[in-house]
């Protein structure tokens, strides 16, 4: 096949810049050939490489007493105690289910369920953050449908619980959805599985499913905006196949008791060509390939297809050649390919092979690690105009909790979270929908709290009060269960960094995330950079998800029960009157105004630590966010049956989102020994009033409980289905 001509449109339609492809020159001395300028992109693209982002992530907290292993690994690791670990990493697939939603979504969550169990891990958990345009938009209502068939699709067959996530609706996500998966596995803290090859002449082996044209430049169109162009990238998505990547699994996890491994990493971004130039860098080898020898369901496939194609479902490990039969017979069992593909090699050398032609071969550390790295210019964003508050109008607080619960933004989820098997393994002990995700972990007393959060106005408005707030939210979700916060990922979605503006806000939010993660105990071990989610120069807000895991020692721990008829309700932390970027301005009054709510770091931490410490006395609890005290009141209502009379009826009272606070439903003698403890301790706490009737009653206000009930359910299934 005659390869193509390098000229500057085929430099640029490969995203790299001149001034990268003159670095690629000086690297080699020579004008790279047609794979060798396909591999340079993918490993130089923005998803591989991180070159905007690499220097502020470095600033983010990764160590801790209880973290194996941090960033750079295919997932992270957390010990949990008695020689177990859990393996947990969120990743974004952002643009591929823009351009085909089921595809796009499902080969999402193929792909973070490979990067928990190339570690060592069983897959345990799932969860999603989905983010979709306006609910009028014409292309929302395929994308959500697409995506959610797509998430479910995928995990129910595999079979792993999704056990909660996110789901949000705004016009700046119109032309660019947000698809952000989340995988958590268990493993054994003596058994965790790297990428680092080693040993010289080790066989590399290719394992999985075939190889097709699938996904060629993928990792290089998730690294560029949108245009009128969207349409021609349909052939960038990849295609998954759940079946196949049980399997895939199965003899990983059987492949890894026999010890044959030496290192072993999942094929994700850039397939074929990132996971060897990365086990290959890690243990400072080369490694050559000879591609004639990779199983392929297609025909007369191109050397530069078989380097750049993201076929699921595929591995590739450094084998240990003593143990080749029994591998080969491990994977032949379970009806997958096995093929040894290469070698490593002593040299500094990347050297790839089609036939009898060298079709790369490329000085394979400096591939790796001299990826162009930015200095972005950046522009801080200015600080917003604090909210004159006399001009909100004045609306009933049941009217106005009423206009928030058939909003699709703070309905249930219900009719998404049904479309997942939520119970599958049989140890998922709170489903999704109730605050953050419980499982048990299987054979012992040890409950693993699982959730994601983020508030994208606040960190539009104010990036690094934002970027605090994302993580104290997780760190109050995972608390509000009872659960110690142990670690967090992060999957960071902005516009163009090309901006000064939107490089401005990455900077901002990743500077807030850093502190909140530090003074909360909470490192980040793993997460992804999600860059260029624009559309004809519109930019999405900037999204940086955290997902945040926590773990309860004892079961009997656990605070997941719900109010009772008479139960007093408490609220622990400062009543809070701030309305600023508020549920309440967006959703009922159309409009963005005021700053982010300010997050206190220090009294973050005395209160969820309050809660925890004090847990046997709280019946049931969950964190006050958006939507401030009615909202959270309603939902504790909702659950329980029951109605709630809160002593209030001031707007700002009721809907303030000020942070640092929860909502405890106890018994009053439990009331009083809480209100003694916190007196001690240090910690505000009020009693705001008590769960009795049928009713959401707000001092005259009043809504019949049903009928809100009715609209909180119903109203997703209603826009959507």
């Amino acid at each position: 096949m005659q390869e193509p001509e390098i000229t500057p449109d085929l430099i640029e339609a490969h995203g790299l810049k001149p001034d990268e492809y003159q670095r690629i020159l000086d690297i080699l001395g020579r004008e790279p050939g047609f794979t060798e300028l396909g591999i340079f992109s993918a490993m130089w693209n923005e998803h591989c490489s991180y070159k905007s982002s690499r220097k502020w992530l470095r600033t983010l907290p990764t160590s801790g007493r209880r973290v194996i292993c941090g960033p750079g690994e295919n997932a992270g690791v957390v010990d949990i105690g008695d020689g177990q670990a859990v393996v947990f990493k969120m990743e974004s697939h952002n643009h591929p289910s823009y351009i085909e939603p089921y595809q796009g979504a499902a080969t999402g969550v193929g792909g973070i369920l490979r990067d928990v169990f190339t570690m060592g891990a069983r897959p345990v958990a799932a969860m999603n953050a989905l983010s979709f345009g306006s609910p009028d938009h014409p292309r929302t209502r395929t994308l959500l449908h697409g995506v959610v068939e797509g998430i479910g699709g995928y995990g129910n067959c595999f079979g792993v619980p999704t056990v909660g996530g996110e789901l949000r609706f705004d016009p700046a996500y119109d032309g660019n959805c947000l698809v952000n998966a989340f995988a958590a596995g268990l493993a054994e803290t003596d058994a965790i599985f790297y990428s680092a090859a080693s040993g010289v002449g080790m066989p590399v082996v290719y394992l999985g499913a075939r190889t097709g044209r699938d996904g060629v430049g993928g990792a290089t169109m998730a690294s560029a905006e949108f245009d009128e162009s969207i349409e021609e990238k349909r052939p960038t998505v990849q295609v998954g196949d759940p079946f196949t990547e049980k399997r895939l699994m199965e003899a990983t996890l059987e492949l890894m008791a026999t010890g044959a491994v030496i290192s072993i990493q999942d094929m994700g971004a850039a397939g074929l060509t990132c996971s060897a130039v990365e086990m290959g860098d890690k243990g400072g080898l080369g490694v050559r390939l000879q591609l004639d020898d990779v199983p392929q369901r297609e025909a007369h496939m191109s050397a530069y297809e078989m380097m750049l194609s993201e076929s699921q479902e595929r591995m590739l490990m450094v084998l240990r050649p003593e143990k080749e039969r029994e591998a080969r017979e491990v994977f032949e069992k379970w009806d997958l390919d096995f093929a040894i593909v290469g070698e490593t090699i002593a040299e500094d050398r990347f050297l790839v092979m089609h036939g009898n032609t060298v079709k790369a071969d490329l000085p394979l550390a400096t591939l790796s690690g001299s990826a162009p790295e930015y200095d972005r210019t950046w522009e801080e964003t200015p600080a917003p105009a604090p909210l004159d508050t006399s001009g909100v109008p004045h609306i009933d607080p049941a009217d106005a909790l009423g206009a928030l619960l058939a909003s699709p933004n703070y309905c249930s989820r219900h009719w998404v979270f049904e479309q997942y098997d939520t119970m599958v393994m049989a140890d998922t002990v709170r489903p999704p929908g109730q605050g953050a995700g419980l499982i048990r972990v299987h054979g012992t007393d040890k409950l693993l709290a699982f959730t994601s959060d983020v508030t994208p106005r606040y960190v539009a408005a104010n990036p690094v009060e934002g970027g605090k707030q994302a993580v104290a939210e997780a760190f109050r979700n995972l608390t509000a269960v009872g659960a110690t916060p142990l670690a967090a990922t992060d999957n960071l979605n902005f516009g163009n960094p090309e901006k000064p503006a939107i490089m401005g806000q990455l900077v901002g939010a990743i500077k807030g995330i850093g502190a909140a993660c530090s003074a909360l105990d909470m490192p980040v071990v793993s997460g992804n950079v999600s860059l260029y989610n624009e559309t004809d120069g519109a930019a999405i807000l900037p999204t940086p998800t955290i997902g945040a895991v926590g773990l309860i020692e004892n079961a009997e721990d656990a605070i997941t029960g719900t109010a009772r008829e008479g139960h007093v309700a408490l609220l622990i932390g400062a009543e809070g009157t701030h309305l600023g970027q508020s549920a309440l301005l967006a959703e009922v009054f159309n409009r963005a105004e005021g700053d982010a709510p300010p997050v206190d770091l220090e009294g973050e931490r005395r209160n969820g630590e309050f809660i925890r410490d004090n847990r046997q006395w709280i019946r049931a609890c969950t964190d006050i966010s958006d939507g401030g005290l009615a909202l959270a009141g309603f939902e504790m209502a909702d659950a329980a049956g029951v109605g709630l009379s809160l002593d209030s009826s001031d707007t700002a009272v009721l809907f303030g989102e000020d942070q640092g606070r929860y909502l405890v439903a106890c018994s009053f003698d439990a009331a009083e020994a809480l209100m003694i403890a916190a007196g001690r301790a240090g910690v505000e706490i009020a009693s705001v009033g008590r769960f009795t009737g049928e009713a959401m009653k707000f001092g005259r206000s009043e809504a019949p409980l049903n009928e809100l009930s009715r609209i909180y359910r119903g109203t997703l299934a209603e826009t959507f289905a």
